[in-house]
């Protein structure tokens, strides 16, 4: 929890948008507080509050929060090593419960996964920790949000702060010449599909980066 606790201003300064965001977009507080605690993802919760404002089907909305939360598959895959021997409950609990700075701090932390019973656990209890702290600070400050939406004016740059918040989780993890490639090429389509409807030129760059590193990788072996 100490580790995270710097992150978590702007954890919450994100969660606090995001709530304002929900409300402002026509959804009732009921319907936000649930995709609050149902979604926990705040990436994918503002992809999709434009779509369900703009009446997108349902598909376009499901397809674009699952493209965009397509990294949590990766987190599952690497943590998987670390958590298999805990009952299914406990890996599902982790599952919901891990973010992206949640990840980022275990896995600098812990390379290998624990040999002995002790190690193991407190593995897991540095990981519950940080998933406790971040879940914490997002869903109290989008509770926040929700409560205050009509009060809170667009002038204090809550959305830039938890930019700023996600950029610093970006640039930790460009920690490889693919992960760098990724980023760029994924920013680059982004910029250069903007103009496409229901926001989704999301799709279009997670598909481009994914495609692009891929072939990449299979051509030259750039890891």
């Amino acid at each position: 929890m100490r580790d995270l606790a710097p992150q978590a201003l702007g954890i919450a300064a994100w969660g606090l948008m995001t709530g304002v965001a929900m409300v402002k977009s026509g959804m009732s507080p009921l319907e936000s507080v649930i995709m609050t605690l149902l979604v926990f993802a705040g990436s994918s919760q503002l992809a999709a509050i434009p779509l369900i404002v703009a009446g997108a089907p349902a598909w376009v909305i499901l397809a674009t929060g699952f493209c965009v939360n397509l990294r949590f598959v990766v987190f599952s895959l690497h943590l998987r090593p670390f958590l298999i021997h805990l009952p299914l409950w406990r890996r599902l609990g982790h599952g919901y419960m891990t973010a992206d700075v949640s990840y980022v701090l275990f896995t600098k932390r812990f390379k290998q996964p624990g040999e002995t019973p002790e190690a193991r656990l407190a593995q897991e209890a540095y990981l519950a920790g940080n998933d406790g702290l971040n879940w914490f600070s997002w869903v109290t400050s989008s509770l926040i949000g929700v409560t205050l939406a009509n009060g809170i004016p667009p002038a204090w740059g809550l959305g830039f702060a938890g930019i700023l918040c996600l950029l610093g989780i970006q640039c930790s993890l460009a920690s490889s010449r693919m992960r760098v490639l990724s980023s760029l090429v994924a920013g680059t389509a982004a910029v250069a599909a903007y103009a496409l409807p229901l926001k989704l030129n999301i799709v279009v760059a997670i598909a481009a980066a994914v495609i692009l590193c891929l072939t990449v990788e299979r051509v030259r072996g750039v890891k």
